[in-house]
């Protein structure tokens, strides 16, 4: 049981990783097809249904925080520093989970992955407010980066999510979450709030739904 759960919260924290369009549920569908519907099976059995609903609720909750942080760093509200150690806080627990079921290697290896990303939306918070174009730009080029290095790790973690496929997923999510930073920067609150909302139906109707069936591709015996 202790071997399970560490695995549970692992696939958890693996999805929330995702910073992350329909591409890998796409392929994953296919997949799907291809084994003749076992991995829908699989994905309805009471374990399986547990850890997608945690995905749903924990991938919510990220889409959330990031846009509560970015706000509040757009605004210079003191909340931003409280919000900011919420989400390292989440990095350091996202990473320990990781590490407990790839090895501690690899829990530092996304954890380093994982906080530069963060620290590249802060950085475009940063310089949209400045109107400072230049480093806007670059930062959409480290967010690009990020993209590559986290489809790079997940696809590797899980042979069962093709790399290209997770980096349109992941590209989508950015998107969205720079689309709402950008909506609230242009005094567009109810766009900004709009974007959200769709990153938050896109992280969990998306990212998460395909992440908890690959895993328990991945995890046959533990699900």
């Amino acid at each position: 049981m202790e071997s399970h759960n560490k695995v549970v919260v692992a696939v958890v924290t693996l999805a929330l990783g995702l910073a992350v369009g329909g591409g890998v549920g796409y392929a994953v569908a296919g997949m799907n097809e291809m084994d003749g519907g076992q991995m829908a099976d699989v994905s309805t059995s009471t374990k399986a249904a547990d850890l997608r609903a945690a995905l749903n609720n924990l991938e919510s909750e990220h889409v959330d925080l990031a846009s509560a942080a970015t706000r509040a760093g757009f605004d210079g509200d003191p909340s931003f520093e409280a919000a900011a150690g919420a989400l390292s806080k989440n990095t350091d627990d996202i990473s320990a989970a990781i590490a407990s079921v790839y090895g501690d290697d690899a829990g530092e290896q996304f954890k380093e992955i994982w906080a530069s990303h963060i620290g590249f939306f802060v950085d475009y918070t940063v310089a949209a407010k400045a109107g400072d174009k230049a480093g806007m730009d670059k930062a959409v080029q480290n967010l690009n980066g990020y993209v590559e290095a986290i489809s790079t790790f997940l696809s590797e973690a899980n042979p069962n999510l093709p790399k290209e496929a997770v980096a349109q997923l992941v590209t989508e999510h950015v998107g969205l979450l720079k689309e709402a930073v950008d909506k609230h920067g242009a005094g567009d609150f109810a766009g900004s709030y709009d974007a959200q909302s769709r990153a938050r139906t896109q992280i969990t109707n998306k990212i998460a739904d395909t992440l908890s069936g690959a895993i328990v591709k991945q995890y046959p015996e533990k699900f």
